[in-house]
């Protein structure tokens, strides 16, 4: 491979990235150790073996100073970075001869494409920052995301973040509150279990109930190749959001692979058959999906509808 087809390799790369950058920040710091001679050279390249680790550690690193985050993608997830279709050997061989002939240029290369799209998200920010209640459009601020390719494979993350705080905020300004109890006739039980029932339940004998306001929490660590929850409530149900375009396999496996009763999916209009012929076969699992346009709904009553001053 030449540098024209290494280049072509890491624009690609690059294209796919969501704006934390974490697979083209690893390319760069592995160019970087190499043009400086930290731990690997240009001989070393070809052996994935010497850096496929320590290069995690150094993108973490630099990660962790510009966005205050590091990478919780699966270690497989990770590690298809040097895949044949990704950045193999070869390829970041042909890119580490040129940034070591010509000092830096392929590291520049690649944090000028960072910086350009956390400007871009740094714009949206600040549209947001600015907004009043009434001038806020959420399909507005979603199409931002469809518009710009720079940061359209971003568009699931903010998708989810929407779809979280209108929910939290509902849940919370309805006040919802979960009582939690045990039978009465089972109050023998209780005694003589009542260790793991203060520990996991937050009843004892002397309490055999306990009422709580209900939440919505959003999971932690997700990546982009997860089917697992997006969110999950104290009462219950559990929350999958897709904003991408979804196959009949692919809905089957959000429906069989979240392990929970109550499944709430969240989606484009434009899915929702797809979903809900899968729905057909899973039964009283799910419990329902939510559409783009009710969220828009939702959005406009909350922020201009007649209970906008709460």
């Amino acid at each position: 491979m030449d540098a024209k087809g290494a280049k072509e390799s890491l624009d690609r790369l690059i294209t796919k990235q969501r704006v934390a950058f974490y697979k083209p920040i690893q390319v760069a710091e592995i160019l970087n150790h190499v043009r400086s001679g930290k731990e690997i050279t240009i001989n070393d390249v070809p052996n994935v073996e010497t850096y496929r680790n320590p290069s995690k550690r150094w993108r973490d690193s630099v990660t962790r100073e510009l966005i205050d985050q590091v990478s919780t993608s699966s270690q497989k997830f990770q590690d298809n970075l040097f895949d044949r279709n990704a950045m193999p050997p070869e390829t970041l061989s042909v890119l580490a001869k040129e940034n070591t002939k010509y000092p830096g240029v392929v590291e520049r290369y690649i944090y000028q494409h960072f910086r350009l799209r956390q400007q871009r998200i740094a714009r949206l920010a600040e549209l947001l920052r600015d907004a009043t209640f009434a001038a806020f459009r959420l399909d507005s601020f979603l199409g931002e995301f469809a518009r710009d390719r720079s940061i359209k494979r971003s568009i699931d993350k903010a998708y989810e973040i929407v779809v979280y705080a209108l929910f939290n905020t509902l849940v919370k300004h309805m006040r919802v509150k979960i009582e939690v109890q045990a039978d009465p006739s089972q109050i023998d039980l209780l005694r003589a279990f009542e260790e793991f029932a203060r520990l996991v339940l937050g009843i004892d004998a002397e309490h055999p109930s306990l009422t709580i306001e209900a939440s919505l929490y959003r999971a932690g660590a997700t990546n982009a190749a997860d089917r697992g929850l997006d969110m999950w409530a104290n009462f219950g149900a559990v929350v999958q959001v897709k904003h991408l375009t979804l196959t009949d396999q692919l809905a089957d496996d959000i429906c069989t692979e979240v392990a929970a009763d109550r499944i709430i999916i969240v989606c484009k209009d434009s899915e929702k058959e797809t979903i809900e012929r899968v729905l057909q076969q899973l039964g009283h699992r799910v419990r329902g999906v939510i559409v783009q346009s009710q969220l828009i709904r939702w959005y406009d009553e909350a922020l201009r509808g007649r209970f906008s001053g709460l």
